[in-house]
């Protein structure tokens, strides 16, 4: 059943209580950790003179602490993320009702674009716990062969133009048509105001979740890879090949857009976050230059 307005703001202030409680928690548990991370360090120090059992006996029961501490800390930040999240669906939530009633929300090109970095900067981080499969949808994990976007999810979308050229474009998803199979999917720039009817092999799920560099570098594409990317300030999908990896949660990657426009057929290095870097469609004509 829909939320009221009503509803979703009692939900929304219960989740940020809880949040505030978590951030309250992990504060306090780092402050706790603190003196045994400061001994640790320094009986390390010592250790590298001192090579005597008893010294080691008091590192290990030091390093068998911290462990315990930083798993602790890391189930406390689990849930305060999953908090986040949660107050990301239900926000998203009630601007999929208001759409569906009419109202919805005309939003600048300029806003348009910010709102489209803030999106990928805020796409929750997948960190995997040890032998932790990656999901689908996780990075350059595609989803499974089964999978139904649902209503509000952004896709990569091949349409028809003018002329009846074909462009990938980024998209919202309305709704799946089980009947026939089929996506109704809006086109995100707010200047077109097209909604399309698509088949599933048009249409392509963006990531759900960013992947950690340090911890999952199996879930990025490789250097030379060639996927489909979002041209910087546009809305419009492109061939691109990967030129540099994030090496951070916060980075993103570099790619070389295809354009016949330069001598040697790429565009100079390009900055594209994870959100909107994409495995390309075979066998499909993706979108030419960025111009």
């Amino acid at each position: 059943m829909p939320l009221t307005a009503e509803q979703a703001t009692l939900q929304v202030q219960d989740r940020l209580r809880a949040l505030k409680s978590l951030i309250v928690e992990i504060d306090n548990e780092r402050k706790r950790n603190e003196p045994n991370i400061t001994n640790m360090i320094r009986l390390t120090k010592m250790s590298n003179d001192d090579k005597s059992s008893t010294l080691n006996h008091k590192l290990k029961t030091l390093y068998k602490v911290g462990l315990q501490d930083a798993v602790q800390e890391e189930n406390l930040i689990r849930q305060a993320l999953a908090k986040i999240q949660e107050i990301r669906n239900i926000r998203n939530e009630r601007r999929i009702q208001a759409r569906n009633a009419g109202n919805k929300e005309t939003i600048r090109r300029g806003a348009l674009m910010k709102m489209l970095q803030i999106s990928a900067q805020t796409l929750p981080l997948f960190v995997s716990k040890p032998g932790e499969k990656i999901p689908p949808l996780c990075g350059c994990i595609p989803a499974d062969n089964n999978y139904v976007a649902k209503p509000g999810d952004m896709v990569a979308a091949l349409v028809k133009g003018l002329e009846d050229e074909e462009n990938w474009i980024l998209a919202e998803v309305v709704q799946f048509i089980s009947s026939a199979s089929k996506y109704e999917v809006d086109d995100i720039d707010e200047e077109q105001k097209d909604r399309h009817i698509l088949s599933k092999r048009r249409i392509v799920p963006l990531p759900l979740m960013r992947a950690n560099p340090e911890t999952d570098g199996q879930a990025l594409f490789i250097k030379g890879t060639t996927v489909m990317a979002l041209y910087p300030q546009t809305t419009c999908f492109y061939k691109a090949v990967i030129n540099g990896l994030p090496q951070t949660a916060n980075e993103e990657y570099e790619v070389l857009f295809e354009d016949p426009s330069y001598a040697d057929g790429y565009s100079p290095p390009l900055f594209v976050a994870q959100r909107y870097v994409i495995a390309i469609k075979q066998n499909k004509k993706v979108g030419g230059s960025s111009s």
